[in-house]
């Protein structure tokens, strides 16, 4: 699996419900069920996509993260995870109110904008960088909300989110030396993880 997804799923724990949003070809819903004993669904924009994962077995929808999460009840899963698209979604913070509200836990993952090669780029060139990470040209991108660990720890404290775990690695899977420090992290962290609850929420099991 992709990094960040081989991550993700060392933050959840087994016989968990899961919901993946944006689960693409069910990669990580997959390994769940199979190594975790999650019960593990996904929802997919990509119709090709949630087509693949389905005739895989996997128990996935067609729908999106802006659309759809309204129609959940309330704490139905036990974590909600989405990887690599808040940055793409339309509405970044309502989509985060309804993991919260239909999971116990979100898991959250996002290439870094601050890290110091996109900074450079931009610097020096005066155009949207293109790294390994934001690897299309500005004009192909879905991203329309790219953001900065700090952007979202910000988040995150604007709207009562508890930040039970976090880490930022490079896309080999380094972290040091940004273990500690969320200001490190988000100079040398090329892409972000975090596990979020709500503040007044209870001890993850």
């Amino acid at each position: 699996m992709r990094l960040d997804l081989r991550l993700i799923a060392g933050m959840i724990t087994p016989g968990a419900r899961v919901l993946d949003i944006g689960c693409g070809d069910g990669a990580l819903l997959d390994h769940l069920t199979r190594e975790k004993r999650a019960d593990a669904r996904g929802i997919e924009i990509d119709m090709a996509q949630a087509t693949a994962a389905v005739a895989q077995g996997l128990a996935v929808i067609h729908g999106d993260a802006d659309n759809d999460l309204a129609f959940y009840p309330d704490d139905a899963f036990d974590f909600v995870v989405l990887s690599r698209t808040i940055h793409a979604v339309e509405k970044p913070r309502e989509v985060l109110r309804q993991m919260l509200r239909i999971g116990r836990h979100a898991v959250i993952s996002f290439p870094n904008f601050g890290h110091w090669e996109v900074r450079m780029r931009l610097a020096l060139t005066g155009r949207m960088p293109m790294t390994e990470t934001w690897g299309r040209p500005w004009y192909e991108t879905p991203n329309i909300h790219p953001c900065t660990i700090l952007d979202f720890t910000d988040l995150c404290e604007r709207d009562g989110y508890a930040i039970e775990q976090w880490l930022a690695v490079d896309e080999k899977g380094a972290r040091a030396p940004w273990k500690k420090s969320v200001r490190l992290a988000n100079f040398f962290g090329e892409q972000a993880l975090f596990l979020l609850k709500k503040k007044d929420q209870g001890r993850r099991p």
